[in-house]
């Protein structure tokens, strides 16, 4: 199968892009600059020159494929809290590439967030029957299975908010060491208690190949290994990394000290993933978050 894969030089691709190769696919992958190019073809894929702006080369990189995983988000928009720019930019390519696909009963894998189940209401332990209302994530996501209705085998996988690996340099996790850092403490909101969901890189990659390769259209997937971890344990854990204590951050602190973090970091997103092992067969392989945290790859690659 060829796949044409965006976000291709980003975190998750790193890891989805040798997953397809070495599962025996083709992948060509969406590079919006040189060094992006130069990144993909190192992992061994194709680079496609354009970007979620360029339309028509979406769409006809999508009708060229077999499939597509579509990773691509504009993540200095949502990081300057410009939402709309990102989300905006997202359905238009989601759109270009379902024109692309429709009646072709190809598979289009997107990616959401646990997040959004939580953002949109949400109380308790979410799961893939869960559906979020309105809302950034969850317009995105609605959209791509709103394909499967178009002949196209559509299927979301979210995705916890912190995946981490090694390959993550620009996740929640580094941006949480670096304020810890920066600020000389690691900080939580409130008493801390609230949960995160966590998965690895590898584990999320492996996903994403089985829901291209079998999900059935319309599927919820939940890349889930840890189903919460307590926020004030992810602080203990950078904090004791960094030698700067735990501490709690007073909701009047915390947009100095979380900065775009701020609106997220007190949410509490406790996710299961049982009904995406049922349906799939997969099974998380690989280190847990605190695990992945007690080694010293996140310390020792932050500046």
């Amino acid at each position: 199968m060829q796949v044409f894969v965006t976000g291709a030089s980003g975190h998750i691709a790193s890891a989805v892009i040798p997953e397809l190769l070495g599962a025996g696919h083709e992948v060509v992958g969406l590079a919006r600059s040189d060094a992006s190019a130069a990144a993909v073809e190192a992992l061994g894929a194709k680079a496609h020159r354009g970007s979620l702006d360029d339309l028509d080369g979406l769409r006809e990189a999508a009708a060229a494929s077999d499939g597509v995983i579509h990773l691509a988000l504009k993540h200095d928009a949502v990081r300057a809290g410009d939402w709309a720019a990102a989300i905006g930019a997202d359905l238009r390519a989601k759109a270009a590439i379902g024109e692309a696909l429709a009646g072709t009963g190809k598979p289009f894998a997107g990616v959401s967030g646990t997040l959004a189940l939580v953002l949109g209401g949400l109380r308790g332990t979410g799961t893939e029957a869960d559906t979020p209302g309105a809302g950034p994530q969850a317009d995105g996501e609605n959209a791509v299975l709103a394909l499967a209705g178009r002949g196209v085998r559509a299927s979301v996988v979210r995705l916890p908010p912190t995946v981490h690996s090694s390959l993550d340099h620009r996740g929640y996790v580094p941006a949480l060491i670096a304020i810890a850092r920066d600020r000389g403490r690691a900080g939580y909101a409130g008493a801390g208690a609230n949960r995160w969901p966590a998965v690895h890189t590898l584990d999320a990659a492996r996903l994403l190949r089985l829901a291209l390769e079998s999900a059935p259209a319309g599927s919820r997937l939940h890349a889930v290994a840890d189903e919460g971890v307590p926020f004030r344990e992810i602080a203990a854990a950078i904090g004791r990394h960094l030698g700067v204590p735990a501490v709690s951050i007073p909701p009047e602190e915390a947009g100095a000290y979380f900065g775009f973090l701020a609106m997220f970091v007190s949410l509490d997103n406790p996710a299961s993933s049982t009904l995406t092992r049922r349906l799939l067969g997969w099974q998380p392989e690989h280190p847990s978050l605190l695990d992945d945290l007690a080694q010293d790859h996140y310390f020792r690659d932050q500046p």
